[in-house]
């Protein structure tokens, strides 16, 4: 994924009968209980391989027994679901990727989630937000949809991931629009509040070094960065949606854009540190209620757990998630 620096779910809870848009979405960011003990573990997930322009992993994203054995595959590890980059009409191929995996998902009882990229272009951000959330709404999200009844929801409400590129879209305006939606979905942010952050129910950590930066030996794994995510979450926006990232490594040399940025997997207890880190902030009775692994099979930035993570033999390992 195209340079992703940033953040987990404190989900919201359906309001009472009567309750404006507005109040309702104050009172259910208060809900910050989850069910059971564990949190449900998330993973991002890449639809673009086959196409040209990325490199080739020995899959596509559009075939429908290649799914089927990574939803299985993520299962037995422990993962409830997927979410799934999409661009809107700008993809096509992504798009087609989406479809499939919903339908798939629904079959095989497994979970799916939009991840929406923002447009990187400075004119027209909004209007392109708009005509995209109303295309994935209408195509996705409608009781006819197929595969609906797959989409990740909290309390009867989808759950959409927001990935932010340019920063021009006024995330107010669309936050409006989608209030109207039945029933009014959940906007989860990259990184810490900012400029928007009325607009959004939550905000989830993304793989990130740390104000020290990238270390040429790769040993700035994200200590400090989840650290601090956590504790401003905790002490500043308590009424807002906290997803926590976990990462096994970084490094985004085979990527077109790379920039030769390096997060040692450390033998494998970058994962284990960054998937158990959130404890610190949290009691066992009061678990994220989700944790988003980033990622299944980004490998191009170097992040992709499908095949296991290295161990200090050479070899690979499963990620131990529960």
């Amino acid at each position: 994924m195209f340079d992703r620096i940033g953040a987990a779910l404190f989900l919201v809870l359906l309001l009472p009968h009567g309750c404006t848009n507005q109040e309702a979405r104050q009172a259910a960011r208060l809900r910050r209980s989850v069910a059971g003990t564990q949190s449900q573990v998330l993973a991002l997930y890449e639809p673009w391989f086959g196409h040209p322009r990325h490199m080739s992993v020995g899959y596509s994203s559009h075939d429908p027994e290649v799914i089927r054995k990574q939803i299985h595959q993520a299962k037995a590890l422990g993962i409830t679901g997927f979410v799934v980059d999409w661009y809107g009409d700008r993809e096509p191929f992504i798009d087609q990727s989406y479809a499939l995996m919903q339908t798939i998902a629904a079959k095989e009882q497994f979970h799916i989630a939009m991840m929406y990229d923002e447009t990187d272009e400075e004119e027209g951000a909004t209007d392109e937000a708009f005509a995209d959330f109303k295309m994935f709404h209408d195509t996705y999200l409608a009781p006819n949809a197929p595969g609906r009844e797959a989409y990740l929801t909290y309390e009867g409400q989808p759950v959409i991931f927001i990935f932010p590129k340019g920063g021009h879209t006024d995330w107010s305006r669309i936050r409006t629009e989608i209030d109207r939606w039945n029933p009014q979905p959940l906007l989860i942010q990259e990184n810490e509040p900012g400029q928007y952050a009325a607009a959004f129910d939550g905000f989830y950590a993304w793989i990130n070094p740390g104000k020290n930066g990238w270390a040429a030996d790769g040993s700035n794994w994200g200590e400090q960065y989840l650290n601090d995510f956590y504790s401003t979450m905790q002490s500043k926006y308590p009424d807002k949606i906290t997803v926590g990232g976990a990462w096994a490594s970084f490094d985004d040399r085979k990527a077109a854009w790379g920039l030769n940025r390096h997060i040692s997997p450390r033998c494998g207890q970058t994962f284990t540190d960054t998937f158990n880190l959130w404890k610190k902030y949290s009691v066992p009775s009061d678990p994220l209620p989700f944790l988003l692994v980033e990622t299944w099979n980004d490998y191009e930035e170097g992040t992709a757990i499908e095949h296991g993570i290295p161990s200090c033999n050479g070899e690979s390992q499963q990620p131990a998630m529960r």
